[in-house]
């Protein structure tokens, strides 16, 4: 009973989240302009070079996901100034958090089943890849969740939030061999690569599904460093919003 009460009323913001996202179908369609342009220009440039980079606009696409997270519980907080009202209700802060997140997940979850199905009709995969590819994924949204839940909770304006959004899709999206390829990366960088949680699920995902030879070492750096990360993060943003909640 105390597991489920401090769960309460996270199934029905879960639901509302979902169907408050839904309404903005533009912004869900829109999310997908920086793959769908990358993957396009391999396509023309690099074709053998495709599927590594479909594998990379799934994973980005799910930290992308995350990061709604921080836009969403900003504006519900700093806009509409509904966060007091959410925390003094019988939803549970951690059901806050988590229904945000979920909810987010859920809505934008679409394009991403439209970039695995074009990988599959390339380069189908295997029952180990595809395990891999769906732990890798929720991973990574449990790490991007986080970070966007913490990162809305630190300003009063957002103005000031916007940036950051931006500079963290980019950060962990863009510049780590995501897109491209890890053996792209000199060797000495590659420790340092492999704990971003982005790379180390693209690498991962990428050596399951036979597109890219990667050491024991590394998969092991990867993999441990990926687990690590999704756990700590995700328990430290139900820390948080106990936290936060009591705060105020």
């Amino acid at each position: 009973m105390a597991f489920g009460l401090r769960w309460s009323g996270s199934g029905v913001f879960l639901a509302t989240e979902i169907r408050v996202q839904l309404h903005e179908w533009l912004a869900i369609v829109t999310g997908t302009l920086t793959p769908g342009a990358l993957i396009v220009f391999v396509a023309i440039l690099a074709a053998d070079l495709l599927p590594i980079t479909l594998i990379g606009a799934l994973v980005y696409s799910m930290f992308l996901i995350g990061q709604r997270v921080l836009n969403e519980a900003a504006y519900i907080r700093i806009d509409h100034k509904l966060n007091e009202l959410y925390h003094a209700s019988p939803l549970s802060p951690e059901g806050y958090f988590v229904g945000i997140a979920g909810g987010m997940l859920i809505a934008y979850l679409p394009p991403s089943l439209v970039v695995l199905g074009i990988l599959e009709l390339i380069h189908p995969l295997g029952p180990i890849a595809v395990l891999s590819l769906a732990v890798c994924l929720l991973a990574v949204w449990a790490v991007s969740s986080t970070i966007g839940y913490v990162v809305s909770t630190l300003f009063k304006d957002m103005k000031t939030i916007w940036p950051y959004s931006a500079l963290l899709t980019n950060l962990f999206g863009i510049l780590p061999p995501v897109f491209y390829p890890l053996g792209r990366v000199p060797i000495e960088w590659r420790s340092l690569v492999l704990v971003v949680p982005t790379s180390a699920a693209a690498a991962i995902v990428n050596a399951a599904a036979g597109l890219e030879s990667i050491a024991p070492g590394e998969a092991v750096t990867a993999a441990i460093a990926l687990a690590v990360e999704a756990a700590v993060l995700f328990g430290f943003g139900i820390f948080w919003a106990r936290r936060t909640a009591r705060e105020r």
